[in-house]
Parts: structure tokens; C-alpha cells; sequence
């Protein structure tokens, strides 16, 4: 049987179609956290096609209470990675050698909320309570934070009691700690919702007490940066990232939707997501993804500033690079 003009041309543009799927460069990025609004970036420029567009097939993988970023991408499970920069460059000093190639995140959101019936009022006022402090190598800005007040850590009368605070509100709602950790685009406002009412609150933005430490950076290993094909994919990846970045600042309320498409859990509520992503816009805007040498001095600064026990031990080497984002930028 003959085949037609029609046909042919069908079959050629699907075999066109297989062949630019086929050609598309993989990229794994490894989340540090569930699937929500803090990563909204991604999930736009994926839904969007900006990674298409830049010839990219990229992977988003959700994280949670037992994955380790910088774990998955030494195993070789992600190409890059979002974490927490005192996370990153504690890593680093253990021997994983992550790399910063971009800053999504100009603001931290980190804080501390407390219960105004506990009677703290001011930093003074947390000796001799409890606080609630995530771990996972969320602890660090926490400990540095103690450190340069003088605190001890250990409990007593002059001390704070570190509670090994799980991911949620549950210390603070039972009364189990006279504060909590928490961010402003999530965990404050779950305390919100369990009816807490915000003036009888006390909140410390680690922003206003001039320890603030860089969150939500992308980071890869030192070592794949040397291929040149690596690095022209995480510029193609940044490019197309920060503009989904944009978008989601611009669109933050769709932004939000494209998020609860991506839940494959759905455990996100419409209403928690938007408003996650009103807030994340806040901390996202102002930054173009290249990093602000600034806020990187200030970050290493915080962090080795812990008596005798700090973060890290010594001013890091190579921890960064603007080779990704200066192409990106162009």
C-alpha cells in the first residue's frame, strides 16, 4: 500500500518530535524540602517550557524529613541541588565539595515565634527557656545565632534547652517550648491557623538580628564543573529557573496553582499555597540569581563566629562561582 503525502509528513514530524525529546539534556534537581510554594521557580519553568525551551528535560524531586540533599548528590542521584548555604558549606568542609552557582534567594525567612505568655520580649529573655530548633543541618543559623549572644546551648538557668523540633508547630501549640523555629512563608502561619492569635506572638527574623544566612541556593559538585557540557546545562538550568522565578514574583496566586498541579500528595491546601508564595516573592525579589558577594561574606562571617564551636572552622575556598550565572545573565 502506497502511503500518502500526509502520512509521511506525519511520520516525519513524529520522528522530528522523538528525535528533539531524545536530544534534551537530563538535569536532576533535588528540592530540599516537599513539594510547595518555596520552590515555585521550578515548577513554572518546567510547566512553562522555559527548560524546554533552553533544550533542558528536567527532573524535580521533592524532598522530606529524610532527604539529605547534599547526600542524594554525592550519591549521584541529582545533578543539582537547593539547599541552605550554612547546610552547603558545612558539607563542604566534611569532604562533599558543593559548589554555589546561583542565588534564588536574596532574604532569609527564618525566625524564631514565640509565645508572648512566656514572657520572652527580647533575645535577653531566652535563657533558661526552651526553643525549638529543626536540625538536619537547619540547626547551624540557630547555633550561630546563640553563639554570637553568648548562650550556652546546653540548657540551665543561663542557657537555653534545645528541643529537636520535628517539621511542624506542635511544640509551640502544646506548650512544649517557649519558642519555635519557623519561616515566614510557612511554619508561622500554621501556628496562625491553629488559632494562635497574632498578638500573642513575639517574633525574631533572623534578618533583624543581623545573623540572617543565606537559604535556597543552587549547588552542585566542584568536580562537574570542570566539563564544560555541565556547565553550559546549569546555565541553560539557572536561565531558565530565574525566569520562572520571575514569572511566579509577577504571577504569584498561578504560580501557586502550577505548585498544587505538581503535589502528587495532596496534602497542600489552595489557600496555604498562595499565601506561601506572597511571601516567598518577597524573599525572591531583588535577586537576579547571580550571588551577592555581600551576603556571602556576611553568611561565612556568621557562621565562623562561634566561639568554640562554630559551623565551620576556617574561611572557605572555591564554596562559589559566578561562572554559571555571568553566561546565564547575557
Amino acid at each position: 500500500m502506497k502511503r500518502t503525502i500526509a502520512s509521511l509528513l506525519m511520520a516525519s514530524a513524529f520522528s522530528l518530535a522523538a528525535f528533539q525529546a531524545g536530544a534534551a539534556d537530563k538535569v536532576a534537581l533535588q528540592l530540599k524540602w516537599v513539594t510547595q510554594s518555596q520552590f515555585a521557580g521550578y515548577y513554572v519553568a518546567k510547566d512553562k517550557g522555559f527548560y524546554e525551551e533552553e533544550g533542558l528535560d528536567v527532573e524535580i524531586k521533592p524532598g522530606g524529613p529524610d532527604i539529605a540533599p547534599a547526600q542524594v548528590i554525592a550519591g549521584g542521584g541529582a545533578d543539582v541541588i537547593v539547599d541552605w548555604m550554612p547546610s552547603a558549606l558545612a558539607t563542604r568542609e566534611k569532604g562533599v565539595p558543593l559548589v554555589n552557582i546561583a542565588q534564588p534567594f536574596k532574604k532569609s525567612g527564618m525566625m524564631l515565634t514565640c509565645l508572648k505568655e512566656s514572657g520572652v520580649k527580647g533575645p535577653e529573655d531566652f535563657k533558661g527557656k526552651t526553643l525549638g530548633v529543626w536540625f538536619f543541618g537547619n540547626e547551624y543559623p540557630f547555633l550561630s545565632w546563640m553563639s554570637h549572644l553568648k548562650i550556652p546551648t546546653d540548657g540551665g538557668p543561663d542557657g537555653v534547652t534545645v528541643l529537636k523540633q520535628g517539621f511542624n508547630v506542635d511544640p509551640l501549640i502544646q506548650k512544649q517550648a517557649a519558642c519555635i523555629s519557623t519561616m515566614t512563608y510557612n511554619e508561622y502561619w500554621q501556628v496562625i491557623d491553629a488559632g494562635i492569635k497574632p498578638d500573642d506572638l513575639v517574633t525574631f527574623k533572623y534578618e533583624d538580628q543581623g545573623v540572617a544566612t543565606l537559604e535556597d541556593g543552587l549547588y552542585v559538585l566542584e568536580d562537574k564543573l570542570k566539563d564544560p557540557a555541565f556547565k553550559e546545562k546549569m546555565v541553560k538550568f539557572v536561565r531558565a529557573s530565574m525566569k520562572g522565578w520571575k514569572w511566579a514574583e509577577e504571577n504569584p496566586d498561578a504560580a501557586a496553582d502550577i505548585v498544587l498541579e505538581n503535589d502528587a500528595t495532596g496534602a497542600q491546601t489552595e489557600a496555604h499555597q498562595k499565601r506561601m508564595m506572597g511571601e516567598v516573592a518577597k524573599l525572591t525579589a531583588g535577586s537576579n540569581g547571580a550571588l551577592d558577594e555581600a551576603d556571602y561574606k556576611r553568611t561565612v562571617a556568621s557562621l565562623l563566629a562561634g566561639g568554640s564551636d562554630p559551623v565551620i572552622s576556617k574561611e572557605p575556598e572555591g564554596a562559589w562561582t559566578h561562572a554559571v550565572t555571568d553566561e546565564a545573565l547575557k
